[in-house]
Parts: structure tokens; sequence; C-alpha cells
């Protein structure tokens, strides 16, 4: 793995388990890595799936 995929998988998981510890030190490591372009495209796909996760599990849904 990359230190740039290290560093998307580490703000995935921050936001998904709580995103108020997504702080400087995190936006920093992204701007190391990323274009603010690629961090706006990282923010709004893993905000998509953090929320269509949830949305399964609060109605029930089953993987397939």
């Amino acid at each position: 793995m990359t230190p740039r995929e290290r560093a998307a998988i580490r703000f995935a998981e921050k936001l998904a388990v709580d995103h108020q510890k997504v702080d400087a030190a995190v936006w920093a490591e992204l701007r190391s890595h990323f274009s603010e372009a690629e961090i706006i495209e990282l923010v709004a796909h893993t905000t998509l799936y953090i929320g269509l996760g949830r949305f399964n599990e609060i109605v029930g849904l089953e993987p397939v």
C-alpha cells in the first residue's frame, strides 16, 4: 500500500468513527498527497458511502 493510500484510509476511518477527530494534522497529511480537487472528491465519496452504509443499517438491508 502506498503512503497516499494509507493517508486516504486513515482519513476515511477517522471520518467514519468520529468526524470530530479529523483535525489539522489529518488535513495536512491529505494535502501532502492529494490536490484540493482530489480531497474534495475523496470527502464526497467517503461521506456518500458512510451515509449509504448507515442507511442500510437503519433500514435493515443486508449486503448481497
